[in-house]
């Protein structure tokens, strides 16, 4: 971000404050296109107006966002292979025992082994 031009920065802070108001106002509910629009619109203008003025401010904020948005995408992603083991019923730590399993049991397949070997 410090190569960026004052007005790369005011574009990216425009796409932040963007993508936090749909999140926002479609929690909400009261999401549409014309409130977007008009959102955009403003801070879109603001921001380039004011580039030079707040460009370190703008790229703080830029920081920030993108490190509360990578987090929560996280998150997200280890929420998701949670929810999809549990339904699916996948033990990784394979902390259950099971009688009827896939896995070879190790002692049997060494005693496979002696038999076919000699």
């Amino acid at each position: 971000m410090n190569a960026s031009s004052t007005r790369i920065k005011a574009l990216v802070v425009t796409a932040g404050f963007s993508f936090w108001f749909f999140v926002i106002s479609s929690s909400i509910g009261v999401f549409s296109l014309e409130l977007l629009g008009i959102f955009v619109a403003i801070i879109f203008t603001l921001t380039q107006i004011f580039a030079i003025k707040l460009s370190r401010g703008l790229e703080i904020f830029a920081m920030i966002n993108t490190k509360v948005f990578l987090g929560i995408l996280f998150i997200f992603v280890i929420s998701i292979y949670g929810i999809f083991f549990r339904i699916l019923r996948i033990d990784l730590l394979r902390l259950k025992k099971h009688n009827t399993t896939y896995w070879l049991e190790n002692e049997k397949l060494r005693q496979s082994n002696m038999e076919t070997q000699y």
